[in-house]
Order: structure tokens, then sequence, then C-alpha cells
């Protein structure tokens, strides 16, 4: 951990935030380069990592947003969780918006419930679109942190930047076999499913270094920045992630898929970050 300090340390805060979000596409990537060796995916193994997928995003919301945003603000009681509270909603009602313009369309949903303005699209377009409005808070998440690093904003640390990204990375995995796979049984290509699976994630890069940069120009924002990444992760649990896992039997094992999500990242950021 100390080698990874020293090297972001090294890098400045734009490319570290680069650094990480590219390291969590190349995880989607992996995760949908499964396609290539396996030939399908268990439904109740899919609802599982999507369980975990979910406990990941909700316990970073908290331990490596919400936290640090409330802990930094100055001023007693209920005051003091007002910009975290302005910022989580935001961030709900910025992923709302784009939820009702965007048309995409959820994994395990039939086309006929497709979201977001009317469309003709391809299904296969409409999943990609659903899986990149998912990642782009949690790409903005990693710039945000890696932005207030270079603030100087002491709640912040380089260390607790590298667990939140190594924590969206592990979930990003399972979500880019979850793309690939569907894909693949409605008759796409192994290459197409592939290349579908792994373009969901580039918008992290692009939210990774725009929150970055955002921080590093205006300081203030920065508890409300990550509230916001935070209401936006949240969001997408409750609304896409928790739903197409309760589509089939395997409801139980999407639990505790849940729940080990949620204990990995709490003891990241805790232990570690």
């Amino acid at each position: 951990m100390d080698t990874l300090v020293a090297f972001f340390n090294s890098v400045g805060p734009v490319w570290g935030a680069l650094i990480a979000t590219t390291f969590t596409w190349l995880l989607t990537a992996a995760g949908a380069g499964l396609v290539f060796v396996v030939k399908d995916l268990n439904r109740r193994v899919l609802d599982g990592m999507l369980g975990f997928t979910g406990g990941v995003m909700i316990a970073a919301s908290f331990w490596s947003l919400l936290a640090p945003a409330i802990e930094m603000t100055a001023g007693e009681g209920m005051f003091k969780a007002v910009p975290a509270a302005v910022g989580f909603a935001m961030g709900s009602l910025f992923l709302y918006g784009l939820d009702q313009l965007l048309p995409h369309l959820h994994i395990n949903f039939p086309k006929d419930q497709a979201e977001g303005v009317s469309t003709k699209w391809h299904r296969t377009t409409l999943l990609v679109l659903a899986i990149t409005l998912h990642n782009i808070p949690e790409g903005l998440a990693v710039g945000v942190l890696f932005g207030g690093v270079a603030a100087g904003i002491p709640e912040t640390s380089i260390a607790g930047a590298i667990m939140l990204a190594i924590g969206i990375g592990l979930q990003n995995f399972p979500e880019g076999l979850a793309v690939s796979f569907p894909l693949r049984r409605s008759g796409l290509s192994r290459f197409k499913s592939f290349w579908y699976g792994q373009l969901s994630a580039i918008v992290e890069l692009v939210a990774g270094v725009i929150g970055a940069l955002a921080v590093m120009q205006m300081q203030p924002i920065l508890p409300y920045a990550l509230a916001f990444a935070a209401g936006a992760m949240i969001y997408v649990v409750i609304e896409e992630v928790v739903p197409e896992t309760q589509l089939d039997r395997s409801t139980d094992v999407a639990t505790l898929g849940f729940g080990l999500g949620f204990l990995t990242m709490m003891v990241l950021d805790v232990g570690l970050g």
C-alpha cells in the first residue's frame, strides 16, 4: 500500500484519477472477457454478483463519501449535515433526470420496458447505455476523492481514494459480465458482446477526471461533491441493481451477495483506507 500511495502522490490528482478509473475500467473489461471462455452464466451466479455490486456501492457511499463529507463540514448539530444532505439530494435528482431522458434498458428486462425517451434504438445499445449511466457516479466518486487530496482536505487521503477505486473495480468485474452474457444470449458474437460490455465503463475515466478538476478548482464544493456522488450511487442501486436481482428465484443469493459486497467494501475502506 505504501508503494501505491507514493506512486499516486508522485503523479498528481488528475493523472491519479485517470489511472485509478482506468483500473476500474480494466476490471470491467476482464469481467466482460469471460464471454470468450464461459459458454453461459448461471442466473443464480449473476444475481449473486449483482447483489455484491449493490453492497459495494452502498458501503462506498457511506464510508468513502458521506462520512467524510459530514466530518469535514464545520458547525454542530443539524447544520453540520446540510452540505451532505444538499449534495446527496442533488446527486439523486441528477441521476433521476438522466434516467428520465436517456433511453436505456436494464439487464434481464424485456425491451418493451425500456426507460427514458422513446426510441427505436437496438436492445444492445439500450443495455450498454443503462450500465454507462450506472458508471458515471462511480468514476465521479474516485475523481472527487483525488481532487480533495490535492486540495489539502485532511479528511481525504490517497489511501482512501485507492481503496475506493479497488472496491469499485471489484464490483465492476461482475458488471462487465452482466452486460456481455445477456448480449451473447441475444445473438451477438463473442467479440461484440465483450466489446459492448467493456465499453460501458469508459465513461468512468471521463467522470473521474472531471471530478478531480472540479474539486481542485473549487475546494469549498468538496463535501457537496462527495455527497453528490453518494446520492447518485445509491439511486442507481435502488432503481437499477436491486430490481434486477428480484426477477428470478435467486433473491436469497442476491441478498447474501449484497451483504458480502458491503462487508468487503467496509473492510477495505476502514481497515486499509
